[in-house]
């Protein structure tokens, strides 16, 4: 069992910055971000290789440190579109094609971390 818990969400204007934090209790062979319409951002353990959903690319950024067990999502240049509930997901399936990556392949899921961007 792999706890993860999600930190760093609140309220940003558009056009700002806010990064989120997600802090699990071991390893797991993929990560990612997740709001309610789906995966946002993905990253592989093993390689570091990630995939972003188009509707964040250029803007968002998922790292890792796999020392400590962490996963960082720095989103720049928010939107309303981007208000939500973020939920930070670990699991050890991986696919060869990341864009098939979906959130049944994550068995460990944090309580989510609440993104408000207003005008």
């Amino acid at each position: 069992q792999v706890h993860l818990a999600e930190s760093g969400g609140g309220s940003v204007q558009v056009g700002g910055s806010l990064r989120l934090s997600c802090e699990a209790s071991g390893y797991t062979a993929a990560v990612g971000w997740f709001n309610q319409a789906g995966a946002l951002a993905i990253i592989y353990t093993s390689d570091g290789r990630t995939w972003y959903h188009d509707s964040v690319k250029g803007r968002f950024t998922v790292s890792q440190d796999k020392q400590k067990f962490t996963l960082d999502l720095q989103m720049n240049m928010v939107t309303p579109e981007d208000s939500g509930t973020y939920y930070c997901a670990a699991g050890f399936t991986t696919r060869h094609n990341m864009a098939r990556m979906s959130a049944s392949d994550f068995e460990f899921w944090g309580q989510g971390t609440q993104v408000t961007v207003s005008s």
